[in-house]
């Protein structure tokens, strides 16, 4: 009997292509803070900003997941999640805010033991608390609610505390999340007895929209929830007024296509009722009632 044959270690070996015909599986990315599911190969969660290589293991020593503190920007609704330990902020650092009136370190927040405080690291336009102006150097401690401006950014201390806790099973096992598929995903508006001004249109449903603004994004708190892990938890807003509907993308991470034309963060958009609007994997009209 022949030996077998031996393999030449400096010799290139070729490999099976993988097949078109087989079946791959790509599955989302569920962050340890929050448990929201992620699209694939995302580095940080598109709901809390948590960098995944810096993720705690789940459920560290049976405790519940309670949302890290979050700093909410007035204009744009943007969400910058407070880590335990030191933050820096400004144009660079660990909350940035990309604004010419922000410098680069321009202050610091540290948060430990439940305690947040806000430091100026000596910036340019100052940091002001509640419109009080910080001396360079000088720490205040936060509140939940208080309203913080970085040279001119405002935004406003979030402290979702242990309402925003993941329940737990017997046993001291995280309840896991059913990341929705494409063809699972669905649109929910809230119950309102306000006669509608206008429609969303999906291809076999019509979710009502009322006058003035209407909010909507993945979290439940929208005026209209959609749950598509590529939509952001609070994406967009739609106005209806003097018989005109307007559209808002107010910082989503993946963004708002108009007839195939990403639009501008925070521009808001007049649309007419022949108007494609692509947000995640859903397509959708707006028509006045």
């Amino acid at each position: 009997m022949a030996p077998a044959p031996s393999v030449d270690p400096n010799r290139t070996v070729m490999g099976t292509a993988p097949s078109l015909n087989a079946t791959q599986t790509i599955k989302p990315v569920q962050c340890p803070i929050c448990k929201t599911f992620n699209p694939a190969g995302m580095m940080f969660c598109i709901e809390c900003g948590l960098i995944f290589d810096r993720a705690l293991p789940d459920d560290a020593f049976g405790a519940p997941v309670v949302r890290l503190p979050v700093l909410v920007e007035a204009n744009s609704g943007r969400e910058h999640p407070i880590r335990p330990g030191v933050n820096i902020v400004g144009r660079e650092g660990d909350v940035m805010l990309p604004d010419s009136k922000v410098s680069r370190k321009h202050a610091q927040l540290v948060s430990e033991d439940g305690v947040i405080t806000v430091e100026d690291l000596g910036s340019t336009n100052g940091t002001l608390v509640n419109g009080d102006r910080l001396d360079a150097g000088s720490k205040r401690e936060l509140n939940k609610g208080d309203t913080v401006s970085f040279g001119g950014v405002e935004v406003k201390l979030s402290l979702p505390g242990s309402a925003g806790a993941t329940q737990m099973l017997g046993g001291n096992k995280t309840a896991a999340l059913s990341a929705p598929t494409v063809a699972e995903t669905t649109v929910e508006e809230k119950a309102d007895d306000v006669e509608p001004a206008a429609f969303l249109v999906l291809s076999d449903n019509e979710i009502p929209l009322k006058e003035g603004v209407n909010t909507f994004g993945r979290k439940d708190d929208n005026d209209i929830s959609i749950p598509d892990p590529y939509v952001s938890g609070r994406h967009g807003k739609i106005e209806v007024e003097d018989r005109e509907i307007f559209f808002t993308d107010i910082g989503s991470t993946n963004g708002t296509f108009l007839n195939g034309t990403k639009l501008d963060v925070n521009v808001r958009t007049r649309i007419e009722e022949t108007d494609q609007i692509v947000i995640g994997s859903i397509e959708f009209s707006l028509r006045l009632a």
